[in-house]
């Protein structure tokens, strides 16, 4: 079994745990995913299986769009609804839809983060959110982040109990985005501590929510000997990379691996590209580290195919 399949991942589970389900489910182990969703947010996981499982950094670097609801009133030490509240402000004047749309504003196009302590990023070898679980906060380097649009999506809810007030957005942001982080950036400039009180991921590695599946689906195309219904091709997370189409002499050197010349087969400006044949693609070739006048292959995908 090959290719790839947008999951709908479900809230109360981790991506490691959907990944084992499913391994369970098509009964197989050579199956990854492109890109980590924490236990409370829902939405597209893109998931690799077998050969297909080679082309997952390609799918990683796509963008991501996401829809939720930001709190101003309160932060948590997860950054979302699941931590523990560290910080907390009356909100004692208006904050009006123009303020919250003006602070937004300001977190388009590149910006830098500062990891959340409950994430994944290794830090002297060791995971941030395993030295946030000893009650440790480790002083992390903020790196840039790319955000393509972000916008309020409704109107201002306030609660008066606990005297906070909470949004709806939508934000398109390129890979390693924290949008936990951004909730809480978002709360500083205005002036309060805030937090992400909810977030679903609607689209990734461009595929989007309606072509998602969710594991029951997917146990029942199983049942039916119709997984194949759910199965999209490898060559879908390769549709940025510019394209080849070998001729069979050329597939019998690309399919071996052999170096080509840079000039006849990429523009200057070009980094990597995929050779195709017979439609389906056989390798990802980019720039010789040493000889820049060649190219020489990044990932041999298929080698079998008969000419």
């Amino acid at each position: 079994m090959e290719g790839l399949i947008p999951v709908w991942k479900e809230r109360g589970m981790t991506s490691h745990d959907c990944v084992f389900k499913l391994r369970k489910i098509l009964r197989m182990k050579k199956i990854g995913h492109s890109g980590t969703l924490d236990p409370d947010v829902d939405g597209v996981l893109p998931v690799a299986i077998g050969k297909a499982t080679k082309v997952i950094e390609y799918m990683m670097d796509s963008q991501k769009t996401y829809t939720g609801e930001i709190t101003i009133g309160f932060s948590t030490t997860t950054e979302d609804s699941s931590g523990e509240i560290v910080e907390r402000k009356t909100i004692i004047k208006t904050i009006s839809e123009k303020d919250i749309d003006s602070a937004i504003s300001n977190f388009i196009g590149t910006i830098k983060q500062t990891p959340p302590m409950y994430s994944a990023v290794k830090i002297d070898g060791k995971k941030l959110y395993e030295y946030a679980r000893e009650g440790k906060v480790i002083d992390r380097p903020s790196r840039e982040a790319m955000i393509y649009s972000f916008v309020r999506t409704s109107k201002l809810t306030i609660n008066e109990n606990d005297k906070t007030l909470s949004f709806s957005f939508k934000v398109v942001c390129g890979k390693g985005t924290y949008v936990r982080t951004l909730a809480v950036d978002v709360g500083r400039y205005l002036g309060y501590p805030s937090h992400m009180s909810d977030l679903t991921r609607e689209a990734s590695s461009g595929f989007v929510r309606e072509e998602a599946f969710t594991l029951a689906e997917l146990q029942e195309l199983m049942d039916q000997e119709k997984i194949e219904k759910a199965l999209l091709p490898l060559e879908r997370a390769l549709k940025k990379l510019p394209r080849y189409d070998l001729s069979e002499a050329e597939y019998l050197k690309v399919k071996n691996g052999s170096l080509l010349t840079r000039k006849q087969y990429m523009k200057e400006v070009e980094e990597q590209i995929v050779f195709y044949y017979s439609d389906l693609a056989v390798a990802i070739y980019r720039i010789h580290p040493r000889k820049t006048d060649y190219i020489k292959p990044a990932k041999v995908l298929r080698n079998e195919l008969v000419v």
